[in-house]
C-alpha cells in the first residue's frame, strides 16, 4: 500500500488526483486488542491492584484550605488524585455519560461520586481511555486525610462501543484506499490512452512528409 502511494507517476494536471478525499483519516482512540493490553501490560497490572492514593491538588495551601478545596473540587466533578506508589497522576471527572457529545448529559450521580457510602469517606468513580485502553477507575478517599485506596479495572462495556467504533474507522480507511487504487487505475488508464493518441498524431503527421520525399525522387 504504501508504495502505490510514494510511487505515482507525474500526470499532466488533466489527470491529476486529489489525495485528501481518499486519506482523510481520524485516529483511533483505542487499540485493537484492549482487554489484552488491560490484562498482560505491566503498567495496567499494576494499575489494576488496590493502592494508596492520595489528592494532589493546591499542594502549596495549608491543609485545611486543600481539604475544603478537594470537597469543592469533587461536588464540581472532578479533581487530581495519583498512585503513591507509581506517581501515576490523573485528573479525573466523576460524570454520568462522559462519552455523550451533549453537556447537558455528562451529570455528577449517585455513581460515581458518593458521600454517603462511608462517613468521612467520598467514593468516586471515573470512565476514561488510557494508553488506548477503556478503564474504570475506583477508590475512596478520606476526607480528612486526602488519602485513601483506588485501582483501575477493564471497562468491558465502553470497551466494546470502541471496538466498534475502530472497526468502522478501519472500514472506511480501508474503503478509501479501494477508491483511491481504483481512480489510480483509471488515471493511468487515461495517460496510457492519452499516450497512445499523441503517438498515433505525430505518425499520422509524419507519414505524408515520408511518402512527399519519397515520390519526388
Amino acid at each position: 500500500m504504501k508504495d502505490s502511494l510514494t510511487m505515482l507517476p507525474v500526470a499532466p494536471d488533466t489527470f491529476s488526483l486529489d489525495l485528501k478525499p481518499f486519506l482523510k483519516y481520524k485516529m483511533p482512540r483505542v487499540v485493537p486488542d484492549q482487554r489484552s493490553k488491560f490484562e498482560n501490560d505491566e503498567f495496567f497490572r499494576k494499575l489494576s491492584r488496590e493502592s494508596e492514593i492520595r489528592f494532589t491538588g493546591y499542594k502549596d495551601r495549608p491543609h485545611h484550605e486543600r481539604q475544603a478545596r478537594f470537597e469543592a473540587d469533587v461536588r464540581e466533578g472532578h479533581a487530581d488524585i495519583a498512585f503513591t506508589n507509581s506517581g501515576t497522576n490523573f485528573v479525573l471527572n466523576f460524570l454520568a455519560n462522559v462519552w455523550s457529545d451533549r453537556p447537558e448529559e455528562r451529570v455528577i450521580t449517585k455513581e460515581f461520586l458518593d458521600f454517603e457510602k462511608e462517613v468521612g469517606k467520598v467514593h468516586l468513580k471515573s470512565q476514561f481511555i488510557l494508553n488506548g485502553v477503556c478503564v474504570l477507575w475506583r477508590g475512596w478517599v478520606d476526607l480528612t486525610r486526602l488519602d485513601g485506596v483506588g485501582y483501575l479495572q477493564y471497562d468491558d462495556e465502553r470497551a466494546q462501543i470502541e471496538d466498534n467504533i475502530l472497526r468502522d474507522q478501519i472500514e472506511q480507511y480501508n474503503q478509501r484506499i479501494r477508491e483511491f487504487e481504483e481512480r489510480h487505475r483509471q488515471i493511468r488508464q487515461q495517460q496510457e490512452r492519452h499516450a497512445e493518441q499523441e503517438q498515433r498524431r505525430h505518425m499520422a503527421q509524419s507519414s505524408p512528409s515520408t511518402q512527399s520525399g519519397s515520390s519526388g525522387e
